[in-house]
């Protein structure tokens, strides 16, 4: 029996529940076309040259439910963090890339907040619909009425 690859740092995060779609943002459409809404990922590289709103992510499909590794817009996910992986089904979708120590890892999450988060505020230049559910609009927690 193979032996199980040893665990390393990744950069975990989620997909965003619904994310701004068509013509200047107007429309929403719920997760990605790969990811279900809320699905946790594991980024695994990034296009720095684009300026790393690109990144390839690791996770359960939205249809198959089985695992993939994808390419997708940086700003599509949020609540960046890093994780250290036992998954052996992840550890040998990204043996060939780059190993990361657990700074490289927290430094890499930190970055790619900021990026996401300028990506979601910037990529669609018209104003929020009203009422807007982007990810950037929702409330953090459930506001709860005084009756």
């Amino acid at each position: 029996m193979a032996e199980a690859p040893e665990p390393r740092w990744l950069v975990a995060a989620n997909v965003v529940r619904w994310r701004r779609y068509g013509e200047l943002g107007q429309e929403f459409r719920s997760g990605t076309k790969a990811f279900r809404a809320g699905a946790k990922v594991y980024v695994v590289d990034t296009y720095p040259g684009m300026g790393s709103e690109q990144l390839t992510a690791i996770g359960h499909g939205r249809h198959t439910g089985h695992w993939i590794t994808i390419d997708t817009g940086t700003r599509h996910l949020h609540t960046f963090r890093a994780r250290l992986v036992y998954s052996p089904a992840v550890l040998r979708r990204c043996e060939d890339r780059l190993v990361w120590s657990r700074e490289e890892a927290v430094e890499w999450a930190e970055f790619l907040e900021r990026i996401a988060r300028l990506g979601r505020n910037t990529h669609h230049a018209a104003p929020h619909p009203d009422p807007c559910l982007c990810h950037e609009c929702l409330p953090v927690a459930p506001e709860i009425s005084p009756d």
